[in-house]
């Protein structure tokens, strides 16, 4: 259903089929800027279905699917608490590690405010907040782990947008930050 949605939109875009509704000329008078904005828009969508990709697997446990939204040379930084994992082999089985032994969706991670930036045709930035919860406690537990900040790096690969860097910021209930943290984001002029 996505994907028809999203091959729909860029179909619009490509060969300017206009809902009717809109009048034959409505994608005339469109500038090239405005199209470009929206195949820019397009990849800016593909990204976060990336992210929303990311807490779903982890979250329901498939590590092989996680691991391979990552790029081969991907990084992985997650502080003083996880360390630091280089290329996708060592972050699937690093994620293999610390779920092992859980049921799906013990652990909840909403990722929201995600910001994308194109910073060029193939290669992106992002920031999301993480809202790390567990599902194991009763009504009277604590559901929150973490509350952090991601920060990550993209490229595209053929036609697919993948993680190329993932850092995790951690700000609560212990404040776990690199100095890269700090600068503003977004940068807004």
């Amino acid at each position: 259903m996505v994907k028809r949605h999203y091959r729909r939109i860029r179909d619009l875009i490509v060969i300017f089929q206009v809902p009717p509704f809109l009048g034959s000329n409505a994608m005339n008078d469109l500038t090239s800027s405005e199209i470009q904005e929206l195949r820019d828009l397009l990849e800016v969508e593909k990204i976060r279905r990336v992210k929303q990709l990311y807490s779903h697997l982890m979250d329901s446990g498939q590590i092989d699917a996680l691991a391979n939204i990552f790029t081969e040379d991907a990084v992985c930084e997650f502080g003083p608490e996880y360390g630091n994992w280089e290329g996708r082999e060592t972050i699937r089985s690093n994620y293999k590690n610390v779920f092992s032994g859980q049921n799906s969706f013990q652990a909840m991670h909403h990722c929201t405010n995600h910001w994308v930036d194109l910073t060029g045709p193939t290669t992106a930035t992002g920031r999301s907040y993480l809202i790390d919860v567990i599902t194991t406690t009763d009504a009277e537990g604590q559901p929150i782990v973490w509350f952090g900040v991601y920060d990550e790096e993209y490229q595209k690969v053929g036609q697919q947008w993948q993680i190329k860097r993932c850092t995790l910021q951690f700000l609560w209930p212990t404040r776990m930050t690199m100095p890269s943290f700090e600068t503003p984001y977004p940068v807004v002029s």
